[in-house]
């Protein structure tokens, strides 16, 4: 069966509601100001900083964390999260339209610094930080949890056809050409540590790649698609009754994030390092799905997630 690619434009009400927070989001409705006598202890006073992040859930929840704990340390933040694919966001901090955001270490190591998915370094997030120091970017320590790429089915089709890991899909797929469709958006379509790689890696080929928003996949699996591209912090795999095939062959890069911003920026304002450090080791695979769930499945807007969770772990005032 010839392989083919085409795009929905399907949106459900999920998607429509999920699309409308991140646009409000992105529009950011002006400028945040900073706060005084907060855990941050006006440290950044006087600082005009931009926020960006990317367009996903979790993305521009690390965005607005951020914004509020530089706010609580006395910063005037613009915000201009949500913007729409990795090389675009990158691309806005090196030209200085956004002065931080959260990326992953496989997307630095990969996508920004144009290596492949194998010979990965032990310690990717020192690779990357030290390779990236040589472009003016600063990766600050890592958070403890990691979002990598993944695919996953629906419960029943997986106990149906015997699938626990990548390695049985490649197979079924190989047998079964008609029940062989993915759901995908654009960026993991064409990223090589995204669909291409992980086809050659297993040595398969699905029969049709669907291009969805990201936030359609998760309903569309089991209706539109066998199998779909997933984040696997992910609340909507648990609440939709799907699971995540193993990657019994390590092809998927290690994906730890962590706040990127120009070295000059740092420089300027140290403080930035120390007021992010304790959020940072919070954020655990844990209380991301968590942060996440509350947006995309409970609905709640983002800032409104951050700044709970920030003043329930005592991170700002």
């Amino acid at each position: 069966m010839k392989k083919t690619t085409r795009k929905s434009t399907l949106l459900g009400g999920a998607g429509l509601a999920a699309a409308a927070a991140l646009l409000l989001t992105a529009c950011g409705g002006g400028d945040g100001g900073g706060g005084e006598g907060g855990a941050g202890g006006g440290a950044l006073d006087g600082a005009q900083l931009t926020a960006g992040s990317k367009e996903f859930t979790e993305s521009v929840i690390l965005g607005q964390i951020t914004s509020l704990a530089l706010e609580d340390a006395g910063a005037t933040i613009n915000d201009q999260t949500g913007i729409s694919g990795s090389a675009t966001v990158r691309e806005a901090l090196e030209t200085e339209e956004i002065d931080f955001y959260w990326d992953y270490t496989g997307t630095g190591w990969v996508n920004i610094l144009g290596n492949t998915t194998e010979d990965v370094p032990e310690d990717l997030y020192q690779a990357v930080a030290d390779a990236d120091a040589e472009n003016g970017i600063a990766w600050l320590t890592p958070a403890p949890f990691e979002n990598t790429y993944r695919i996953a089915v629906k419960q029943d089709f997986a106990d149906e056809n015997g699938l626990q890991t990548q390695s049985d899909a490649a197979a079924f797929i190989n047998e079964n050409p008609d029940q062989a469709r993915v759901c995908a958006a654009s960026e993991f379509i064409n990223r090589d540590d995204g669909l291409p790689g992980l086809e050659e890696a297993y040595g398969f080929e699905f029969s049709e790649v669907v291009e969805l928003d990201l936030n359609l996949i998760y309903t569309q699996v089991g209706e539109t698609c066998e199998f779909g591209e997933v984040f696997s912090t992910d609340a909507r795999i648990a609440s939709n009754d799907m699971v995540i095939l193993e990657d019994d062959e390590g092809f998927f890069v290690e994906y730890q994030g962590a706040m990127t911003l120009r070295q000059e920026t740092l420089d300027e304002f140290p403080e930035i390092a120390d007021i992010m450090a304790p959020i940072s080791e919070a954020l655990t695979n844990e209380t991301m799905m968590e942060l996440n769930g509350r947006v995309d499945t409970d609905g709640e807007d983002p800032r409104d997630v951050a700044e709970e969770w920030l003043q329930d772990q005592g991170l700002i005032g």
